[in-house]
Formats: C-alpha cells, sequence, structure tokens
C-alpha cells in the first residue's frame, strides 16, 4: 500500500526554513516519504521582484533561482521527517551543486514543481538530485548537496 502524501503550506514551510520574502521560492511542499522524497511547488507570478531585470520584455525566471527552490525543496523535505520541525533549529546550508541542466524557459504563470530524491546522505551531509518541471517538461536538473545544522 503507497504511503500518503503529507502536504505543508506555507505557513508550515516558514517554520522549516528560514528564507523569507522574496527569497522564500516554495509555496507548497508534499512530501511522499519524509527526509527522502517530495515535491516543491512554487507558484511563478508577474509579481517577482526578479522580472524587474531579467527581462524587461521577455520574463524568465533565473536559471540559479530554480537551483535555489530545488535546494529549498530538498532542505525542507529533509527536515520534514522530524515531526518537532517548528522547535527545532535547523539551519539548511548549501554545499555544491553538479550537473547543472537548463532545458527550457520559465515564465510568470508556470508553476515550477521540484522533484527532489536523496540519493545519498551521511552523517548531517546530504544529497539530492533535483527536477524542476513545468506542465510536465524539465525545465531544470542538478545534484545538490547540503549541510543540515541544529
Amino acid at each position: 500500500m503507497a504511503e500518503e502524501v503529507k502536504v505543508y503550506h506555507i505557513e508550515e514551510i516558514m517554520k522549516m526554513l528560514p528564507h523569507r520574502y522574496p527569497f522564500l521560492l516554495v509555496d507548497r511542499l508534499e512530501v511522499e516519504v519524509p527526509g527522502e522524497k517530495g515535491v516543491g511547488i512554487k507558484n511563478v507570478t508577474m509579481n517577482e521582484e526578479f522580472f524587474q531585470g531579467h527581462f524587461p520584455n521577455n520574463p524568465v525566471m533565473p536559471g540559479v533561482l530554480q537551483i535555489e527552490a530545488m535546494a529549498q525543496a530538498a532542505g525542507a523535505v529533509v527536515i520534514s521527517q522530524d515531526e518537532n520541525y517548528a522547535d527545532s533549529k535547523r539551519s539548511v546550508l548549501f554545499m555544491g551543486v553538479d550537473g547543472v541542466k537548463f532545458r527550457r524557459q520559465v515564465k510568470p504563470g508556470d508553476q515550477l514543481r521540484m522533484h527532489v530524491e536523496k540519493i545519498k546522505a551521511r552523517r548531517n551531509i546530504f544529497v539530492f538530485k533535483g527536477t524542476a518541471m513545468v506542465d510536465g517538461q524539465v525545465a531544470s536538473e542538478a545534484e545538490l548537496t547540503a549541510m543540515i545544522l541544529e
């Protein structure tokens, strides 16, 4: 029997991650396996600050922010395994990114779905495979390494 997906809304995500506007890039989190696998969702709107300069007549979400959004989703998935995450003082420190590929543009009105899955863990260091998708198409992908600190 498949496990039920646990959904976290923005108020809960803000208890997991220290990021705030305009740098919190996960609006919703769907955890399939706590600590290991889930999907972060970012609803991309024209109101994003980065669209003022990237690019005024052709708004495109910067690729580095897509990678950051995947990293935030992965961090929240790791933190979700602790049922007392709201009382925890954990920080997620991004350590590295490998194998980055950008496949399509992300525009206002798109919903970016960041599929993240743990592929390695050693003590407090985690490696995730991330794939950001829009309408079933890969927008970007990367392997992300992060450290979780108390």
